[in-house]
């Protein structure tokens, strides 16, 4: 880990700023995450801290594919090669524009509490997060605060892959980065506490920074200490013993508070409930309100014989098992339930929600195989995105063939650059965001009726 949480972030990030203190300065932190690291940067230098709230304009058939972004004040950037590459009409791009216009204006008056927006013209702008990893956020952020009239934009964040300079060079005046580490999965694996900053926190440290630059003389009765003890301690994932059939399985179970849904875990062979990526998948699951159970699909002796890791038969029973088992524990009462699955185990959560009765109101494959579900693909009523990195070229054939044999509602989401693990730097927090987006979407507008106790 290189920072503890978002305040010690902050903190090792203004003293590589504190060349700007004194100058006409305005901090904007992107919310929600990025705001508590803007804090502590505002405050070393003196400064105004604002948001910057963006929103991306997605292209309507691949949503997570940006063709542009629009912020406060009806300012946009559109990227017309991209508009025209697919071929997305002045229509289609209204309509879209109008349905984030909605969204970007209630989140800054949510965060602002009534205030208005601190003018950037003629002044630095220099735009903070708490990290940066495909930079499309970023990207868009710099291009905003440069036409609302910034004179000079610096991106600012605690960490970032090696190459961020490649990608966000041409948007900022100045890339300023604490750490630039090797093995870039995602941002959150470099804090010891990455825990989920609230909208209650982001109005919070607002709110203290207008009072400290004597903005505003209105009583504040939330500090940001006080929001973060409202929304609770990191969510810890205690050791349990899941129960698939007469087999005991180790597992992991964490439910956050309010949980609005649950998503199984089926690893893919040679991996386990340890699985680094589906970790980093679960947590921002858990950050998004939802509940998650990584379990080991196999015993230690039964892993000793390499052919049960490809024994798709055997890996759907136990996954039926363990969501029966999920079913039953006090704390999942009335969740609906997903699954998310990677490689083969991606072909198991198939082929379990197609049985009859199956519970399961969305699926996610990462880098799936989903040809070893065999014909049962078709039975498949769930909701169905299917991840794949753009270089894994010969799952990508195989995921386009299944897409073509599935009757449910689905979705082929290609991540560009990525191979077959998800490796490279971004591609795994895109998964991530891919997969919070499609379960949040499902899993919460399909509650299930609360099953009785044995």
């Amino acid at each position: 880990m290189y920072f503890v949480d978002r305040l010690d972030a902050g903190r090792r990030l203004a003293t590589r700023l504190a060349y700007l203190r004194g100058a006409d300065v305005v901090v904007l932190g992107l919310p929600r995450g990025g705001v508590p690291v803007a804090a502590q940067v505002a405050e070393a230098l003196g400064a105004p801290l604002d948001v910057i709230v963006v929103r991306k304009l997605g292209v309507p058939f691949q949503p997570e594919l940006g063709m542009g972004a629009i912020g406060e004040g009806g300012v946009r950037v559109i990227n017309e090669s991209a508009q025209r590459a697919t071929r997305t009409s002045a229509d289609e791009l209204a309509a879209v524009e109008q349905r984030e216009r909605v969204e970007l204006e209630r989140r800054a008056g949510r965060y602002r509490s009534g205030r208005a927006r601190v003018e950037l013209s003629g002044r630095t702008a220099v735009v903070v997060d708490d990290g940066v990893a495909t930079g499309s956020t970023a990207r868009a952020a710099c291009l905003i605060a440069g036409a609302q009239g910034a004179a000079r934009v610096v991106l600012a964040v605690p960490v970032a892959p090696s190459e961020w300079r490649t990608r966000l060079g041409d948007v900022a005046d100045e890339l300023v980065c604490v750490e630039t580490p090797a093995g870039f999965f995602g941002i959150g694996q470099f804090y010891e506490d990455f825990a989920q900053t609230s909208d209650d926190e982001v109005v919070a440290w607002l709110d203290q920074a207008a009072d400290r630059m004597g903005e505003t003389d209105r009583d504040r009765s939330v500090t940001p200490q006080a929001a973060r003890d409202r929304a609770g301690p990191p969510l810890a994932d205690p050791e349990v013993a899941v129960h698939a059939g007469s087999t005991q399985l180790s597992g992991q179970l964490a439910v956050p508070q309010g949980a609005v849904g649950a998503v199984l875990f089926a690893h893919g062979s040679g991996s386990s409930r340890l699985s680094a990526r589906n970790r980093f998948v679960a947590d921002a699951l858990n950050r998004a309100g939802l509940a998650t159970l990584l379990f080991d699909l196999l015993t230690e002796e039964e892993e000793l014989d390499r052919a049960n890791a490809f024994d798709t038969a055997l890996l759907t029973r136990r996954l039926a098992d363990a969501t029966s088992w999920l079913l039953d524990q006090p704390q999942a009462q009335g969740l609906s339930v997903g699954y998310f699955g990677a490689s083969t185990g991606a072909a198991a959560a198939l082929s379990a929600a197609a049985e009859p009765g199956s519970p399961i109101a969305a699926i996610v494959s990462r880098g799936g195989r989903p040809d070893l579900a065999g014909p049962r693909l078709s039975a498949v009523t769930a909701p169905t995105l299917l991840i794949v990195g753009g270089d894994d070229e010969v799952v990508l054939d195989l995921n386009r063939q299944a897409q073509a044999q599935l009757r449910c509602e689905c979705r082929l989401a290609v991540v560009p650059g990525a191979t077959h693990l998800f490796e490279e730097p971004g591609t795994l927090e895109a998964v991530a965001d891919l997969a919070e987006e499609w379960f949040t979407r499902h899993l919460i507008r399909t509650p299930r009726p609360a099953r009785a106790t044995r």
